[in-house]
């Protein structure tokens, strides 16, 4: 009627859940039932964000939960209707996002993933109206399965170890666990982007990657988000991670080069052939760089394989095919800059372990997206490759052990990835370097990071690793370097394509 107020419509705050500056923090609300994979979820996206150097978390409820309530008695504590366990439910909910806001504005994290069921509308707007208060962005991601084979699976792997169910039979916890769901399902509002939630920010995993729905998708984080849940799964498979057979530069302590295997390193891919026939592998894929030894490696297995450029050796630029004692005799300001941070130090004329990271997210991509697969490459692409399954840090990274003529195998399990070390037996050089004394002390902080020139030692014109297109690029890098300031924005990688070379058959 006229002169009375203007009622807006349901849900009118959600166009202010999102803040206008592109690099504000994010918080990632999970919602689903239980048993449908959101801790899975969490777990791996914030794996894979912490591998390409976004700083995230994960901050699940339901160990502010078994904080709170130290002793779990039955699925009573999770019924709608009773009231005291409502309570602490939602206090313990309050105290995680507690956490995320000190995580988001305190400590320097860009994305907290706040992973619990998040069922209702009622919870769903209370995190909305926390991180519009605190000038954070929101991003749903809703896992939906109805297939009771992926459900039970999960429930069987997963659920009955949980601490809840410590001092429980299979049985007996199965049943409980069972009831909880239905407690959760008579509650249950589902994500509605068509009508209620058509403002909010989402992405609707449906029967484990069957089927996406994706909505509102506000920026660069967020659609690399949705990239990456459209390309992992949960079949079973087997990765395998090698490095080449011994090369000529390995026996004479040379790094970078285009040599071919020693004598040994031909033993090896002999040995590597055998291995892979005991595995008894259907429809193996195998992977190599564009680098003659990991070709000469495959070559021995008579599979079929591809060669994907980006997985060439990390690129020492100037310090190309020289030894480490020439490094530090040629260029010794070079050889302590990289001592002092081997991530973030890049050679001149050359790459970091932070470029390569970037460089190889096409491979995981597409290994995410694979079964069983082997992966023929060299120690700081293997490096980067391991960090990513073993979710390890970037000051560990450069130091990951993986030795020539060893084989690692991967096995993908719940929350994580095993890991097997299994030596062929032949004998090769060890090139691994361990961290320095004064590394250990702490960083310099007049390190050089990111630089493309570097202070004191003369650049010299940087010696090819593979002849051909990459000279001009070089001479075109050249040219922008006295545009660029010290700290060199990385491009998304999203739009990179993986360079496969085509297939060889033998």
């Amino acid at each position: 009627s006229p002169g009375a107020p203007a009622v807006l419509p349901p849900m009118a705050f959600r166009r202010a859940c999102g803040p206008q500056l592109t690099n504000s923090p994010t918080v990632i609300v999970m919602v689903g039932l239980p048993a449908r994979g959101k801790t899975y979820i969490s777990k791996k996206l914030t794996r894979y964000l912490n591998w390409v150097g976004v700083p995230t978390k994960v901050f699940n409820v339901g160990e502010y939960r078994r904080e709170a309530v130290r002793h779990y008695s039955s699925y009573d504590f999770f019924r709608p209707d009773n009231e005291e366990a409502m309570k602490v439910r939602k206090q313990c909910a309050l105290a995680a996002l507690r956490d995320v806001k000190s995580y988001l504005s305190e400590e320097g994290g860009q994305i907290a993933v706040f992973d619990a069921t998040n069922t209702t509308r009622e919870r769903r707007e209370m995190v909305v109206n926390f991180a519009k208060e605190n000038g954070f962005k929101v991003f749903f991601i809703e896992s939906v399965c109805n297939d009771p084979n992926v459900v039970a699976t999960n429930i069987m792997e997963v659920k009955l170890s949980s601490p809840d169910y410590r001092d429980c039979n299979s049985n007996d916890a199965l049943e409980d666990f069972m009831k909880r769901i239905h407690c959760y399902k008579s509650s249950y509002q589902p994500l509605d982007p068509d009508n209620y939630d058509r403002d909010l920010s989402l992405i609707k995993v449906i029967d484990v990657g069957r089927q996406f729905l994706v909505n509102r998708v506000q920026d660069h984080i967020q659609s690399r988000i949705v990239y990456y849940l459209m390309n992992i799964h949960v079949q079973p498979r087997t990765i395998y991670l090698c490095r080449h057979g011994e090369s000529e530069s390995n026996l004479a302590g040379r790094i970078g080069g285009d040599f071919g295997l020693s004598s040994r390193g031909k033993k090896f891919a002999v040995a590597l052939k055998k291995f892979v026939e005991e595995q008894n592998l259907q429809d193996l894929k195998v992977w190599t760089s564009q680098l003659r030894r990991t070709i000469q490696t495959a070559e021995a297995l008579q599979l079929p394989y591809e060669q994907w450029k980006v997985l060439n050796e990390i690129d020492a630029g100037i310090c190309e095919e020289m030894t480490y004692d020439e490094i530090k005799e040629t260029y010794p300001e070079e050889f302590v800059l990289r001592d002092q941070d081997k991530y973030y130090y890049r050679y001149p004329s050359g790459e970091s372990y932070q470029d390569l990271v970037q460089r190889l997210e096409p491979v995981i991509m597409e290994l995410e997206r694979q079964e069983n697969v082997l992966v023929i490459s060299h120690q700081a692409t293997m490096r980067c490759l391991l960090a990513y399954f073993l979710d390890k840090s970037a000051d560990e990274m450069p130091y990951l052990k993986c030795p020539l003529h060893t084989v690692l195998k991967l096995t993908p399990v719940a929350y994580g990835c095993r890991v097997e070390s299994i030596s062929l037996n032949v004998e090769a050089v060890n090139t691994h370097r361990e961290r320095s004394e004064e590394t250990k002390k702490g960083p310099n902080p007049l390190m050089r990071r990111n630089s493309i020139t570097p202070f004191a030692s003369p650049e010299p014109t940087k010696k090819l690793r593979i002849n051909g297109c990459e000279e001009h690029a070089a001479s075109s890098a050249a040219g922008l370097s006295s545009c660029l300031s010290e700290e060199v924005p990385i491009t998304s990688p999203l739009s990179v394509q993986p360079l496969l070379a085509k297939a060889c058959l033998t």
